[in-house]
Formats: structure tokens, C-alpha cells, sequence
């Protein structure tokens, strides 16, 4: 009776998740509803919705279906994710294995001995005899939870599970971002390289009106050398572009789980991605429990909770039960007769004494352990925000610089027109309509990178944000989230083994 009432405590705290950080938003001040609009691809103005849920497959709020097929692909043959979903099914045989442990073990014995007894042995005299010995036993121990040592154990097993669980999660979030951030900048650098070669073909027009400017006397032989610098100058910029844009197509390859050998028919464009009118803006409160880096913490935090359980109840007194029942007999004939049935009952208590101090330190190990966990969770919760209020300010200023970039380029265009007619009528020195050249192709480059970082800043809110991963069908809610019960108990490991065997597949 005092092992069943002793056996429903739990040495050890039970862990409570965090509570939320007592944070109001992610900047100082409060943010502009809407970022600024410009003319062009990826120039429209962004709106900040708060409280707006976010799609399980996020990426697709830019329209594209060469990204879809891409992220199809990674999703289904990128290695990382695969040892991922492999660590989340190890983790929960893990779990299934250590819940185990709460049960009785049977065991099953069966033996044939033949031996040569000597009756010197016990002092006697006599020809020596041999007999046979049968044996057949069946065994049944159990190691009564008195004090929650492996209920703890298994509680740690389960948080274990539960970080594999989020540890994909976020492999299947980094994955989906980085296949999103590859190809604007796939896009990116196409659009670069086109823009390069257009300026040099225009800067290769420019340079036989000023070969013929030279021709009538109209211009000197240094600006024929000066232009043809100018025009070598930009041809000098496209090999290292176009490296670029190899270099990106293997990186993509990469996250597909392809080799380089492999040429992808999909090729996104600028112009061919949609930007998303509206953002998600999550409440501080609830980022802690999207992020998937932020709910790993959380439960090796919880991990280490146990761990100082399991660590208390190895100072406490251990007890065991065994039972023995079987049969001995020498011939196989009287095996299971009444005669030669056998059994034992035995009950033993171990209470630690001393072991010089291992015991002791062990759980103070276990109490730092728990503190080293307490301040990594923090960190990760402050990084979180950190990337989030990150996300916010480049949206912000990335629209402001590709209004500036598509005013500039605007101006630097009508310049560059004006100045060529200027200077075909001999009004303007060479060096004046060289700078506007000039002026032109940065401004030109610098707005198609200005276009690339609004759609790459797009999807670093989303991943900041968690990406979603609540929403997907093919994912349930974890069954071992700490916050829905003080304390877990044996019921509860055991669905939760099987609710997250359900979840390690996507």
C-alpha cells in the first residue's frame, strides 16, 4: 500500500513553460502601417497586417510556379530534411523504448544440463554418477517508480522527442527559405546580367559616334581610347556576374539534392515574382510559440527540467520485486509434474549510503545543466525578435531605396539621353557625357538589386515569423507542448510517442 501511494509522486520539478517576454513590439517606436511605392517590378507598397496568420506554405504569396516546382522538389529529396525526419523517428523509438520501463519484465528460461557429480565432493566415497538436470523458469521483475526517477527519465525522453519534432520544423523552415532566397538571387543576378549587357551594347553604340566624331575632327583620340575603355570597363563586369549566376544554380542544386551536373529547366525572373501587398506581423506574445528555434529551446529546456528529477531520485531508496516460478527435474518426463515445480518471491531495497559524493554532484550538475538551458532559451527568444524587428526595418528602408534607386535612374537616364544628343552637336565635352554613362549603368544595376532585396526581405519576415508550420496538413500540433499540462504523466508519453510518430513524415 505505501509503494501505490508513493508511486503517484515525482521527485523533481515540473516544468512550466516560459512565459512569453513582456514585449509590446519589435522596434522603439511604433512602425509605419505601409512601406513607400515605386514604379517597376517589386515597387508596390507593402502593408503591415497585425494578428494576420501565415500560410503553411508561405513561398506561394509570390505567385510563381517555377518556385513552387523547385521547393516541391527540395522538400523531397534534400538530404538534410531527410536526416531530420530520420532524427525525429529515432527519437520517438527512443520514446516508445523508454516508456517501457514502467513495465514488469518476463523473461523465459529453459536449460539441459548433463554433469558427472563425484560424491568426494561432499566427503563421501562412491563411484562417481551422471544425471541429467532439466530446467524451465519463467522470471517477472519490476522496479516500482516509488519516487518518479523514470517517469523523469522518460519525461526527458520526451522532450528529446518533442525538440526533434521542432528541430525539423525548423530544417524544413530553413530549407524553404533558403530555396526562396536563392532564387530572387538567381533572379537577381539574370536581371544584372541583362542590364549589363544592354549598357554595354549601348556603350558600344556610343563608341562608334565617337569614332565617327574623331573621324570628322569633332573629337580627339582620347575619347575614341577613353570610350573604348569605358566599353572594356563594363565587358569586365559581366564574367564575374555570370560566375555568380553559376555559382546560385549550384547552390540551388544543392537544396534540391542535385549535383552540378544537372541543368534546372525553371528560371525565375524579377518581373515574373509576385510581391505580396500584405505582410503577417505576428503579436510579440505569440512569436515564442511559432518560432520552431524557440519551441527546441523550450524543450531541451524542459529536458534539463527532468533531468534534475532523475538526478534527486538516484539519492533515494531503489526497490525491486522478483518472482521466480518453473520446474527442475532429471528426467524430461517429470518437467511440469507438481513434484517438480519450483518458484521463488523476493522484494530488495537499496538506499544509497555513500559514493563519494557522486551522487550529490550529479544533481548539482543537473541544476546547472537546467540553468544553461534557461539561458540559451532566453537567447534564442531575444534573436528572435532581434530577426524579426531585422525583417521589419529592411522592408521599411528597402522601399524607401528603390523609390530613391527609380528616381535616380529615371534621372539618369533623361541625362544620358540629353547628353548623347548634346554631344553629337559638339555642345558638351566628351568627360560630361562619360559621366553620365557612367551614372546610368550604377544606377541601372543598383535598382535591380534594390527589386531583389524586397523579395528577399519578404521571405526573411516570413521565416522570422515561423513560416507557418502550424497551418500545413500535414503536420499536427505537437501532443507534448509543456504548456498544456503542469506535469506529464505516463498516459500522456505514451499518446505522445504515438502523436509524433504520426507527425515525423511530412
Amino acid at each position: 500500500m505505501a509503494i501505490l501511494l508513493l508511486s503517484a509522486c515525482a521527485v523533481g520539478p515540473d516544468f512550466k513553460a516560459p512565459e512569453p517576454p513582456p514585449v509590446s513590439g519589435y522596434t522603439p517606436e511604433p512602425h509605419p502601417a505601409a512601406t513607400v511605392a515605386s514604379g517597376g517590378a517589386g515597387g508596390q507598397a507593402q502593408k503591415f497586417v497585425a494578428g494576420r496568420d501565415i500560410p503553411g506554405e508561405w513561398w506561394k504569396v509570390f505567385h510563381n510556379k517555377d518556385l513552387d516546382g523547385l521547393i516541391a522538389v527540395a522538400l523531397e529529396a534534400n538530404p538534410n530534411l531527410q536526416a531530420a525526419q530520420a532524427s525525429l523517428w529515432q527519437a520517438k523509438e527512443n520514446l516508445y523504448a523508454a516508456t517501457g520501463k514502467l513495465l514488469p519484465t518476463v523473461d523465459a528460461n529453459a536449460s539441459v544440463t548433463r554433469q558427472q557429480f563425484s560424491p568426494a565432493e561432499f566427503g563421501g566415497t562412491g563411484a562417481p554418477f551422471i544425471f541429467n538436470l532439466f530446467q524451465s523458469t519463467v522470471n517477472v521483475a519490476y522496479a516500482p517508480d516509488v519516487f518518479g526517477g523514470t517517469r523523469r527519465q522518460i519525461e526527458a525522453t520526451a522532450a528529446t522527442a518533442a525538440y526533434q519534432r521542432f528541430q525539423l520544423e525548423a530544417t524544413y523552415l530553413t530549407l524553404t527559405s533558403n530555396v526562396v532566397t536563392a532564387v530572387v538571387q538567381e533572379a537577381s543576378l539574370r536581371g544584372q546580367i541583362a542590364a549589363t549587357r544592354e549598357i554595354i551594347k549601348t556603350e558600344t553604340d556610343q563608341l562608334g559616334l565617337v569614332r565617327q566624331q574623331f573621324d570628322v575632327g569633332a573629337a580627339t583620340r582620347t575619347d575614341v581610347l577613353t570610350q573604348e575603355s569605358e566599353v572594356a570597363t563594363q565587358q569586365a563586369t559581366l564574367p564575374p556576374l555570370q560566375k555568380q549566376l553559376e555559382q546560385q544554380h549550384h547552390v540551388l542544386l544543392a537544396l534540391t539534392g542535385q549535383f552540378p551536373d544537372v541543368r534546372l529547366r525553371e528560371r525565375v525572373t524579377l518581373a515574373s515574382l509576385h510581391l505580396p501587398r500584405d505582410l503577417p506581423l505576428t503579436l510579440p506574445s505569440q512569436l515564442v510559440q511559432q518560432r520552431p528555434d524557440v519551441r527546441s529551446a523550450e524543450a531541451q529546456l524542459h529536458q534539463a527540467s527532468a533531468q534534475i528529477g532523475v538526478a534527486v531520485a538516484a539519492r533515494l531508496p531503489q526497490f525491486n520485486l522478483t518472482a521466480d516460478y518453473g520446474s527442475n527435474a532429471a528426467a524430461l518426463a517429470s518437467l511440469f509434474t507438481p513434484s517438480s515445480i519450483v518458484w521463488s518471491v523476493a522484494a530488495s531495497g537499496t538506499q544509497p549510503i555513500f559514493h563519494g559524493f557522486t551522487l550529490l554532484h550529479q544533481e548539482r550538475a543537473a541544476r546547472a545543466a537546467y540553468d544553461v538551458s534557461e539561458a540559451q532559451y532566453r537567447n534564442t527568444v531575444v534573436t528572435a525578435f532581434q530577426n524579426v524587428g531585422d525583417a521589419l526595418r529592411a522592408l521599411q528602408f528597402d522601399a524607401a531605396t528603390l523609390k530613391a534607386q527609380a528616381a535616380a535612374l529615371h534621372a539618369a537616364s533623361e541625362t544620358l539621353d540629353l547628353a548623347r544628343g548634346q554631344y553629337k552637336l559638339g555642345a558638351i565635352a566628351y568627360l560630361t557625357l562619360l559621366n553620365s554613362q557612367r551614372s546610368y549603368a550604377q544606377a541601372r544595376l543598383a535598382v535591380v538589386q534594390a527589386q531583389a532585396a524586397r523579395f528577399a526581405d519578404t521571405a526573411a519576415l516570413f521565416a522570422a515569423l515561423g513560416g507557418g508550420w502550424w497551418n500545413r496538413v500535414d503536420v499536427l500540433t505537437n501532443p507534448l507542448s509543456p504548456e498544456d499540462s503542469d506535469a506529464i504523466t505516463t498516459t500522456d508519453l505514451v499518446q505522445g510517442a504515438h502523436g509524433i510518430a504520426t507527425e515525423a513524415r511530412p
